[in-house]
């Protein structure tokens, strides 16, 4: 049950950060969008830790690749505006 719980969380941060992106809250290459979309993927991996689905475990492990190529590239842009400054 806490797993499952887990999971859910994990679809509901992805889920949002999808959402905020046409309701102009979020930007797709902000910090905030690729670190939501990580969290949500790890908890999505931990709950399938205890009912385990290959091609599940597959697409969010990519998901989760993806994500922190996201969050390095903002990190880095972040740093190189600041060295503009």
């Amino acid at each position: 049950m806490m797993f499952d719980l887990i999971g859910l969380l994990g679809v509901v941060l992805i889920i949002s950060a999808y959402a905020l992106v046409p309701l102009e809250r979020i930007d797709v290459k902000g910090l905030s969008y690729s670190l939501i979309n990580a969290l949500g993927a790890g908890f999505i991996l931990i709950s399938l830790s205890v009912d385990f689905n290959l091609p599940a475990a597959v697409i969010e492990s990519c998901w989760l690749l993806i994500s922190a190529l996201g969050i390095y590239s903002a990190l880095r842009r972040n740093s190189q505006e600041q060295k503009l400054e």
